[in-house]
Parts: structure tokens; sequence; C-alpha cells
């Protein structure tokens, strides 16, 4: 097909129509069909409504040999071009015009009132898909951007859903929440993480010292009362221990249960066994 040529489609084709000479109107009230001489019409023909892109053209024609009567070009409906009288729905007024232009109102009338209504959808139909036409064509010259639902990366949506229980009850699925901090660490208890005191320090008095080395960083043995491996090593040889004024250990004399304890006598502090 070639650019800017356009096939003729037909939209309505009625097989016998009626056409009246109608007087002119002579006021403002619309044409009524009982003013005519309904047994008497001027022409009795085809009727065909073709469409050629936007153009509508209702073609009265011969029945039998197809020769055009007249023609009258509709550019809307309802307008001037076709109109219906005010008295019955089977008859309307159309106008007609020539290839020089040259236009006459004539009456149009159909022998069964569904002739009539078949005319009325197929004009609208025609119409509303000019109308729809046009719009598209609106909005491809306009080109407006269309609005994207899509997802962005990393969007999420968050949905409470209504569970339905046995007893018709509703329960709504809440999203568990996290818990803060670090995952798989349980908090701590109320009042706070218990510490463990350190061993109260034991103050060294101005007598000589009777406390061994202590093997454990940051802890002191209490003062037992016997000879410090320091003292015994800087002690002189053969020397005794009570010389240095150090407190000698209580003599073990007996190792007899029954026996009475006994103080020592070179300590009173210690009981003789």
């Amino acid at each position: 097909m070639a650019d800017g040529e356009t096939y003729e489609s037909v939209l309505l084709v009625k097989s016998e129509v009626f056409v009246y000479k109608i007087p002119p109107r002579a006021t403002n009230r619309g044409y009524r069909a009982t003013d005519w001489n309904l047994d008497a019409p001027q022409w009795t023909g085809r009727m065909r409504l073709v469409a050629k892109g936007n153009d509508c053209v209702m073609k009265l024609e011969d029945k039998a040999s197809g020769e055009l009567f007249a023609k009258s070009p509709i550019d809307k409906y309802p307008g001037i071009a076709i109109e219906a009288v005010s008295d019955s729905s089977r008859y309307f007024v159309i106008r007609i015009q020539d290839d020089d232009g040259r236009a006459a109102f004539i009456g149009l009338g159909f022998s069964d009132r569904s002739d009539s209504f078949d005319l009325n959808v197929a004009l609208q139909d025609h119409f509303k898909w000019i109308k729809k036409s046009e719009e598209i064509e609106k909005e491809k010259d306009d080109d407006v951007p269309k609005a994207d639902f899509r997802f962005k990366e990393g969007e999420t949506i968050k949905i409470n859903m209504k569970i339905t229980k046995k007893d018709g009850s509703e329960a709504t699925v809440k999203p568990k929440a996290r818990p803060s901090g670090m995952g798989g660490i349980l908090p701590p208890p109320p009042g706070g993480v218990g510490k463990i005191a350190p061993p109260p320090k034991v103050t060294p008095t101005s007598s000589p010292s009777h406390v061994a080395s202590n093997p454990v960083p940051g802890m002191d043995l209490l003062n037992l009362g016997g000879p410090s491996a320091t003292a015994s090593a800087t002690s002189p040889a053969g020397a005794s221990p009570a010389a240095g004024g150090l407190e000698s250990w209580g003599d073990f004399t007996t190792a007899n249960p029954n026996a009475p304890a006994q103080a020592s006598p070179s300590n009173p502090n210690w009981v003789q066994f």
C-alpha cells in the first residue's frame, strides 16, 4: 500500500431506506416526521455507511445497479449532518452534498426501529474510535515518561499477614525483632558482671621478713613465723637462726598425741607437743 493510501471500510449496510422531501424549518423547534408525506417517499434504495480513515460518508445507492443517488459527509455525531426528528426514532434529517459543494436537507426513514438503532451505534463507535486515536497520538507527541514501579536495587517491602486460626480468630504474623549487639552472645545478668575481689595485700612489718618468696605474682603469703628462704641464703654458715633476732621454729619434742601441750621456752607463742 502506498503512503497516504487508506482502504475504505464499510461500517453499516441497510438494504431498504426511504427518502422524503421535507419543508423548510420555520422555527427553532426540531423537525417532525408527521409533517412529511410518509406514505409517498421520493426515493427508495440502499444505504451504506463507509469510513476512509477519519472520514465518514453515508451513501444512498440504487438497490440493483449500485448507482449513487446522494451522499452525506458526516464530520460528527450528533451534528448538523444528521439529526433525529422529535416525534419518532425511525426518521432522521440528513444533509446531502454534491461534488460542487452544494448542500440540501432531506428526510431519511427506516421501516424498522432496529435499523435506526444500528445506525446510531455505528456512528457512535466510529467517532469514539477517532477520539481514542487522537489521544494516543497526543501521548506519543508529549513523550511523557511512564512511571516505573519496579523495585530498585536493595529495596524491600514489609508485609503483615493475617492468619486465621482453627477457632476462626485472626492472628497477625509480625517479623521477629533481631537482638541488638553481637549475635549469639547472651545479655549480661541483671546488676552487671560480678568480679572477684583480689586477696588482701599484707604490709610487711619492721621486723625481719618471715615470708618466703611468692611464686604467684600479685599474691603475698601470710607470715607463718618461720625463717625465710632469703634469710637462710644470706645468713653466714653455722650461724644460729636466733642470732639475727629471727624467731626460731618450735621444737617438736614428742609426737605423742596424749602428751600435754607445753609452751616453747624460746618462743612462748609456739606450743610443744
